[in-house]
């Protein structure tokens, strides 16, 4: 019986992606519920599964086609699924051909290779069998070959690539560039879909308001005490959940919040919502872009109810499984750059968010306290605002509160 597979249906606010992978060729076996086809939109990777035994009969929109929501992509033929190799997979199907490599003191083992892999390792001049293959039963992902690429693994010359001054080969599809100088080596190729709107919101953040940041320094002295005296009652307790720093600054975002809903507000033509509600976004960096996921009702949260949403949204956001609804919304942002690195920086605002704040690395520094100089662990806060709504008093209001709060996380508790 054939099937038709189409694209998901998108949210309202998504109106297109495109073909990321497929997983399986036309004719290849696949059993029911195993991962077909991916589609990549603005925001999330979206998977299709097999709707049944069988196998894909025709491919209609190829790797790097755009569809839109519910859209016809490809036809699937249901069937008992065999162990032999099918014709079709025999005329030539290089996804489920097995490639034998022999890489510097491994055996002679066999890879598979999806044909989008092995047509970016071609033009990217990557050495296919140095690439870590994460997909099914080690099979080598085009995202694998692009992570060998950034990493710089050691090219092979192809045919028709020359490393003479000055050649530029472009790919066939005019989907990649490489020009090679001499030992100099470029690579052009487009941006993925999600690269582009991070680019693009950006962009229209940066134009559509009037932001401005604002910063401060905050004593972690007592944050870190608390966290060492009750971490492993705080574990016991909660099933292993880790206390963690993220925590308290949502906790401590939400009471600032309650304080000056006008942070906690948006823009809407020439009218302001103020949100009832405490939906704090929490930037997640990943290989494909960063994501924002929402805590719902943060207020409404412990401290371990908030740690095990952030893990969980940090391993999903990493394996690719965060769905829209989980990045859709938010009233407010907490972006961490200081688990990077970063001392300091200012984030840029999450539309329609009228605030985002920026937490960065922990340092020892002298400060002054009681007219003595000592070392305290010190952290700097940047607050990024909408002008527009926000003026800078309150702005700055804001971000003590929240340093206040830190400093002494008692007032949490007392709501003072």
């Amino acid at each position: 019986m054939t099937t038709d597979i189409k694209a998901p249906e998108f949210p309202e606010s998504i109106t297109e992606g495109t073909v990321a992978a497929w997983h399986k060729a036309p004719g290849e076996p696949i059993r029911r519920d195993e991962l077909l086809v991916e589609i990549e939109t603005d925001k999330v990777v979206i998977e299709v599964v097999a709707p049944a035994d069988g196998a894909v009969s025709e491919v209609i929109k190829a790797e790097g086609d755009t569809v839109e929501s519910g859209e016809l992509i490809g036809r699937f033929e249901a069937g008992a699924v065999s162990d032999q190799p099918s014709e079709a997979q025999h005329a030539g199907s290089a996804e489920a051909e097995p490639t034998s490599v022999e890489e510097p003191g491994q055996p002679v083992g066999e890879i598979s290779v999806s044909p989008a892999a092995r047509k970016l390792a071609e033009e990217q001049g990557v050495d296919i069998s140095r690439v870590r293959g994460t997909g099914r039963s080690g099979r080598i992902t085009k995202d694998d070959v692009a992570r060998a690429a950034a990493e710089g693994a050691e090219p092979a010359r192809g045919p028709g690539i020359t490393a003479a001054s000055g050649l530029s080969m472009e790919a066939s599809d005019g989907d990649a560039e490489e020009i090679f100088t001499g030992e100099r080596v470029e690579r052009r190729v487009p941006m993925t879909r999600m690269r582009a709107s991070i680019a693009r919101r950006l962009v229209e953040a940066q134009q559509n308001a009037a932001m401005l940041t604002t910063f401060n320094e905050v004593d972690m002295t007592a944050v870190m005490a608390l966290r060492a005296r009750y971490q492993e009652p705080f574990q016991a307790r909660h099933n292993g959940t880790r206390l963690g720093f993220m925590s308290f600054f949502v906790r401590t975002s939400v009471e600032a919040l309650k304080r000056f809903p006008a942070v906690n507000a948006s823009i809407d033509g020439s009218e302001i919502i103020y949100h009832g509600y405490y939906d704090i976004g929490v930037a997640v960096s990943t290989d494909r872009g960063l994501v924002v996921p929402v805590v719902r009702d943060a207020d409404a949260l412990g401290l371990a109810q908030i740690e095990d949403q952030i893990n969980d949204f940090g391993s999903r956001a990493r394996e690719g499984k965060l769905s829209i609804d989980d990045m859709s919304g938010g009233t407010f942002t907490i972006s961490n750059g200081g688990i990077f690195g970063s001392l300091l920086s200012t984030p840029i605002l999450n539309p329609p968010q009228t605030g985002i704040l920026g937490m960065h690395k922990i340092q020892e520094r002298p400060v002054v306290v009681d007219g003595e100089i000592t070392v305290r662990p010190m952290m700097y806060l940047a607050l990024s605002y909408d002008h527009r709504l926000i003026d800078g008093q309150e702005a700055v209001r804001f971000l003590v509160a929240i340093k206040d709060l830190l400093e002494d996380p008692a007032r949490i508790l007392l709501e003072l």
